[in-house]
């Protein structure tokens, strides 16, 4: 990898014209940032795209499957507040990066020991309160090391990066169980390794982005964020509400009859499609707009959504999985860019932890409506109420940026 340096680059954080270290036409910080998400992803989903089949071999149901990822996922996420918070407050990010990607390197491989759903359900948890320890202090990281008017640029190679791992991840999974049919826990075993290499890459290679020592945050008050802020999170309620587990997207693939060796696969195509598009997406919203392209997002997702449900070919299904790469790599990044956008430079680790805990804790109703519906109704029934409530959300996303171009033309 060649390292260049570009000048006559000012940073938002500082207000100055600086020299700014590059990789690859990368800022240094976001390119080892974004290096160690590849890595962690690469461990967590070559374990995510099994977990669903590894659950089943367990005795779980839909509803208990959903429910595991749903409290994994929501009751860590009040940390990413928490954590998002305190970094604002002492000015630092790196030391919950340290501590947050060490939760999930150091725990991943504890599940080649599970005997039980209870057992995968206690993993899950700590290893996401790492996630949520980590998340709101990485994302101000990087909007804090953007360049100017870069923060879509920023967010989407970090969003590429992170979904190259979640390719990686599913295809190394599928290629152990090629070799060694079942054998799940062989691919938990060496999911290890590249969660190591990505703590090591954060400790070494990351520094802190500057803040303000005379700006540091103290008490949270609601005066803090703007109503725009406020009105953003809300609409992003109303669509986890129906945005559930993956996991049972990758149930779904095997209901229809894809052998388990291949449901990686197909994950691993959803990732891909992420990656090709989450840069040119990122840039995109810095040209155009977010909120057009969250827009898109939302109404792409309740079609893929609709076609979920609709659907009992493989070779649709497969198309579906290729298009919700295109809706995660429009709406992903472009979103935590967008909220970045309202909020000052020394409370965005407190705001996007806050937007990261609205995801996160909306999804255990989300999930365990979508399980309850799979395993009560029918297979068809989560697709249709997840798409149903993302296209209520697009109409309000439209509404919310309606009044925006209003509110620009009559300052």
């Amino acid at each position: 990898m060649g390292e260049g340096n570009e000048s006559n680059k000012g940073k938002e954080s500082h207000g100055n014209i600086k020299e700014v270290k590059t990789i690859l036409g990368i800022e240094h910080n976001i390119f080892f940032v974004g290096l160690t998400s590849f890595l962690t992803d690469t461990t967590t989903k070559m374990i995510y795209a099994i977990m669903p089949l590894f659950l089943m071999t367990l005795g779980a149901t839909k509803t208990e499957l959903s429910l595991i990822e749903g409290i994994a996922e929501s009751t860590a996420s009040v940390l990413k507040a928490l954590s998002g918070w305190w970094s604002d407050k002492i000015g630092k990010n790196k030391p919950f990066m340290i501590i947050g990607y060490a939760f999930t390197a150091l725990l991943s491989p504890l599940f080649v020991l599970v005997n039980s759903p209870i057992q995968v359900l206690f993993i899950r948890f700590f290893e996401r309160v790492g996630k949520g320890i980590r998340t709101a202090p990485r994302d101000s990281l990087i909007a804090g090391s953007s360049e100017r008017n870069a923060k879509g640029k920023s967010f989407g190679f970090h969003k590429a990066m992170d979904n190259s791992g979640a390719i990686l991840g599913p295809l190394l999974a599928s290629g152990v169980l090629f070799l060694f049919p079942g054998e799940y826990r062989k691919v938990f075993l060496l999911a290890a390794i590249p969660g190591l290499l990505g703590l090591g890459a954060i400790i070494f290679f990351v520094k802190e982005a500057h803040k303000d020592k005379t700006k540091r945050l103290g008490r949270i008050a609601l005066k803090d964020f703007s109503l725009k802020y406020y009105v953003f999170l809300g609409i992003v309620f109303i669509f986890t509400l129906g945005n559930s587990t993956d996991a049972l997207l990758l149930i779904k693939a095997s209901d229809i009859g894809i052998q388990d060796a291949f449901i990686p696969i197909i994950y691993l195509i959803f990732n891909a499609v992420s990656v090709v598009f989450a840069i040119p997406a990122g840039i995109l919203s810095d040209k155009i707009g977010r909120e057009r392209l969250i827009i898109f997002g939302y109404l792409l997702y309740s079609i893929i959504y609709f076609g979920f449900g609709r659907t009992s070919s493989q070779a649709v299904l497969i198309l579906l999985f290729a298009l919700y790469g295109l809706y995660s790599a429009a709406t992903d990044g472009v979103q935590k860019a967008l909220i970045s956008d309202f909020i000052d430079i020394n409370k965005r680790g407190t705001g996007l932890g806050l937007y990261n805990s609205i995801i996160g804790v909306t999804l255990l109703p989300a999930s365990v409506i979508a399980g309850f519906l799979y395993d009560h109704i029918n297979n068809r029934a989560p697709f249709y109420y997840g798409a149903v409530m993302a296209f209520f959300a697009a109409i309000l996303m439209i509404i919310f940026y309606q009044a925006e171009r209003k509110q620009v033309l009559h300052a």
